[in-house]
């Protein structure tokens, strides 16, 4: 199987390094810079509960039009990034296969088997060039719980966690979905096949919905909620009102999941640095709309009130326009 990994940071690093260590499949890979200058050079490299491992990938490259077609393409590049790639994604696929999108928050392709006609989300896909350059019959949804980091050019940190869930947008079973997960697994890749992904997406984004944007605000990562209790209390707030969007949607989680075990409010809890949390901290753009701009949009589009979400958004959505704007200087 020819495997492109599209965006070979920390996830995408950590699966490109086992699908190669593997060996059943030619991997390539895309991505820019030191990073891309070091995987060129060295091969990519993982460290993970005392091992290392990894190689060099068939092909390393900035420029996917130079790669040949794809059986699957697995995109781990942040949302906001998506809309640009949509029509080289397109041409790297061979017919039939599938990009398997692994991204924070609600998905460009979320209106997919379930309101056609109401196309892709504007937040997400503003010019609609993913549902109409890419289309969504191409893709499958992807869930992963898997923390790493980028150490340092061409090598992967790997902490916590080993989850890979796929499925069709459709709720299908379906063989791509099968055989994505069976070269997952094969890798030590614990990937599994979920016919409700977006059930999946909720439960991760109850974790992200607090985490995310108060780390990034505060500056404080998870491990010093404790110091003021006030954060952890927004927290549950905003998983509360996450729980009562999920619900107006279709997807009832109130009964399985407990807002406030779902923060990390006593000391000695463990707790890292989220995504965005990262991105604040090196002024890059963070995953706002996916994370928190499309719930409020769902909220109101059913008449769900989010106040505290009303408040976080346009505060997330003001750091957000000041890191691009210090990228243009």
């Amino acid at each position: 199987m020819k495997i492109c990994i599209f965006g070979a940071g920390a996830v995408g690093g950590n699966a490109a390094a086992r699908l190669i260590a593997a060996g059943d499949s030619e991997v390539s890979i895309v991505a820019r810079g030191a990073h891309l200058a070091a995987i060129r050079d060295k091969g990519i490299t993982l460290h993970s509960e005392g091992q290392t491992l990894g190689g060099k990938p068939f092909a390393a490259t900035d420029d996917p039009a130079t790669l040949p077609p794809q059986d699957l393409v697995v995109v781990t590049l942040k949302a906001h990034s998506l809309p640009a790639i949509a029509a080289p994604l397109k041409a790297l696929l061979a017919p039939g296969a599938a990009a398997l999108f692994f991204t924070n928050g609600v998905p460009w392709w979320w209106n997919h088997g379930i309101d056609e006609e109401g196309g892709s989300l504007p937040l997400l896909d503003p010019e609609g060039k993913l549902w109409r350059e890419l289309g969504p019959e191409s893709v499958l949804g992807g869930v992963v719980y898997s923390a790493n980091a980028v150490t340092e050019p061409g090598l992967i940190t790997h902490s916590a966690g080993n989850r890979w869930i796929i499925g069709e947008p459709t709720g299908d079973a379906s063989p791509r979905a099968d055989a994505a997960a069976d070269v997952f697994r094969k890798a030590g890749l614990n990937g599994e096949v979920s016919t409700d992904i977006r059930k999946a997406m909720w439960e991760k984004l109850v974790l992200n919905i607090a985490a995310n944007p108060l780390c990034a605000l505060t500056r404080l990562p998870l491990g010093r909620w404790h110091e003021v209790p006030a954060i952890a209390d927004l927290g549950v707030t905003l998983i509360r009102e996450l729980l009562e969007v999920a619900k107006s949607l279709g997807w009832d989680l109130t009964h399985t999941v407990d807002p406030a075990a779902s923060v990390p409010a006593k000391p000695g809890r463990p707790g890292g640095r989220p995504s965005m949390l990262q991105d604040a901290e090196a002024g890059r753009p963070m995953e706002v709309e996916a994370i928190v701009g499309q719930l409020q949009a769902f909220g109101r589009e059913n008449g769900v009130a989010t106040p505290a979400i009303d408040v976080v958004l346009p505060l997330l959505r003001a750091l957000d326009a000041s890191s691009r704007e210090a990228m243009k200087i």
